[in-house]
This record gives structure tokens, sequence and C-alpha cells, in this order.
């Protein structure tokens, strides 16, 4: 079963950003509910021959051949078999759509300007983040999509993807 999700995700101005938040090797992290089309239970990911390692393989989402991303790779955290507990955040970059694999889907959550933190301001350096909110129940790390993968994995994800779609 999956779920559509809003996408009244915003911020400027001191708005309101409405996240998908999700667990990854026990962080907390979030994507723009505008940026995630649903929620999917995992699924059996077919191989994709020449697409960087951050890629479990593809799987096929209403017609389109989507890549699936392990963020558990992503963040450099011990790989794990993601068996029927774990989830796909179906999610649009700029230049795709991808299947985010993650450990669990926490839900949405509505943030304020004043929650939410540039990451250099938290943590210099954070690569992928877009900001970070700090919440009374612990912090939140709101990620970049656009910048998940390096312009090398764009190109060997691109090419993989060409040779298997018709």
């Amino acid at each position: 079963m999956s779920h559509v999700l809003r996408r009244d995700s915003a911020l400027p101005g001191g708005g309101v950003l409405t996240v998908v938040a999700f667990a990854v090797a026990g962080e907390r992290l979030a994507l723009g509910a505008d940026r995630v089309d649903r929620v999917l239970p995992m699924a059996a990911v077919s191989p994709l021959p020449g697409a960087p390692p951050v890629a479990l393989g593809a799987l096929n989402v209403g017609g389109l051949v989507t890549p699936v991303l392990d963020v558990r790779r992503r963040l450099g955290c011990e790989p794990r078999e993601y068996g029927p507990s774990a989830h796909l955040l179906v999610a649009r970059t700029t230049r795709r759509v991808v299947a985010l694999a993650v450990d669990e889907v926490l839900g949405l959550r509505e943030l304020t300007a004043d929650d939410v933190r540039p990451p250099a301001a938290v943590l210099p350096r954070l690569a992928h983040v877009e900001g970070v909110a700090a919440l009374a129940d612990g912090l939140l790390v709101i990620c970049d999509l656009d910048s998940f993968l390096s312009l090398d994995e764009e190109r060997l994800l691109a090419t993989a993807l060409e040779a298997v779609e018709p």
C-alpha cells in the first residue's frame, strides 16, 4: 500500500515547512513533503549494472524504471539487508525520480522558520543537508536530495538507466 503525501511544504518568509520524517540507522532525517510522491513498502530491487555503489538497484514504480538509493551507504553507516519492515520514499530530484531505502517512515512534521537552522550553524561541512531542526525530542536533519549524488554518480546512474529503459 502506498501513501500519497501533501505537497504544501514551503518556508519562505517565516512560513511552515512540511517534511516527511524518516529514520535511517537510528538517525532522524527528513525531506520536504513537496519532494516526496509516495511511501511504499520495501520491494524486491533488481540489479542495475554500472550504477554507482550508492544505488541498490532499480524497480518499476508506475511504469517508470526508478533507481533505489541507499541512504545508509550515503551516510557511511553499516549496510543492512532491507526486509519487509523497511520502506521506500519515492521522491523527485531536479533530475529524476528516485526511491530512497529507509528503515522507517516517521510521518509528516510541520516546522517553522524558527525551528530550522542552516547546516553550517550546527556542524560545518555537513554534506547533503539543507537544514537542521532542533526539536524538543531531538534533532531532525533535512536532506538536500539534489546533492545526494555526485556529478560522477549522476553520470553513472544515467548511463545505467539508459541501458535498461526501452
